[in-house]
């Protein structure tokens, strides 16, 4: 289990949550070899079955950012990785980091953390004022149609700017690095040629195009030190399940989501 006391201010952050994402879809593209890099960072290659915070992306990114990240599934409660100090905190244990901020960007911004958000969905688009708020908490936020949900290749465009952010950053200074997928969010059905609806079957293919562009980020992050990994899905979304479709809705197939925590190391420095 992560201590964040021990992480916090020596590795770069790196924090990715797939919009949309159900956790047996997560789960069945892994178990099927589809998801190669992501197995690699993952602990013991398995993602976590989590609840999320929220039923749509806005409240639930709200809480993420709060440091409520999505809780175990199960009645245990490890304690939270990541808070902002509070006058109760019954799920702050030892290996929390507490921040003295109002949220987990705006702390780590304030530990000396260049903060950094690749956007995704509309949410993140900066095109209303509404979807400013969230990018708004980061230093720098990114966004173009080209990142979002209506367009195919939308993954490859936020690992291109990801890895023009770590070409840019500057040697010993830390990196928080966000990045919503919108590629898993609907409309995903253009991941599996011929179908016009979107499917159970067309987001694991959404997640398997997703998983062959961020090898390229995953591959190139080592070289800039070490890393503590966030990956989760925001929500999951029903495919006709008990006449549910959608999200934003209370139905376990939008609560249940993917989720992990890793460290990944540093490339040995040659001298």
């Amino acid at each position: 289990m992560i201590n964040a006391n021990e992480i916090i201010g020596t590795h770069h952050v790196l924090f990715v949550t797939f919009d949309s994402l159900r956790y047996d879809v997560a789960r069945a593209t892994v178990h099927a070899g589809r998801t190669p890099h992501l197995e690699k960072v993952l602990p013991d290659g398995l993602w976590e079955e989590r609840r999320t915070q929220g039923s749509f992306t806005l409240p639930a990114h709200t809480a993420f950012f709060s440091g409520f990240l999505p809780v175990p599934s199960g009645p245990s409660r490890p304690g939270r990785l990541l808070a902002c100090y509070a006058m109760r905190g019954t799920t702050i244990k030892p290996r929390t980091y507490v921040f003295d901020a109002p949220d987990i960007v705006t702390g780590l911004s304030g530990l000396g953390y260049r903060t950094v958000c690749i956007g995704g969905v509309g949410f993140f688009s900066g095109q209303t004022k509404l979807g400013r708020v969230l990018p708004g908490l980061f230093q720098e936020s990114y966004w173009s149609p080209e990142t979002g949900t209506d367009c195919p290749d939308s993954t490859r465009h936020q690992v291109d700017l990801a890895l023009k952010v770590l070409e840019e950053q500057e040697p010993g200074q830390r990196l928080f690095l966000f990045l919503n997928i919108a590629a898993t969010h609907t409309p995903h059905h253009v991941y599996l040629p011929g179908e016009s609806a979107d499917s159970w079957e067309s987001q694991c293919a959404a997640l398997a195009y997703v998983d062959t562009q961020l090898g390229r980020l995953f591959e190139a992050m080592p070289a800039r030190g070490p890393w503590l990994v966030l990956m989760c899905a925001d929500h999951g979304e029903a495919f006709g399940e008990d006449g549910y479709t959608g999200h934003g809705i209370a139905h376990p197939s939008v609560w249940s989501v993917p989720y992990a925590e890793s460290l990944v190391p540093g490339a040995p420095s040659h001298t």
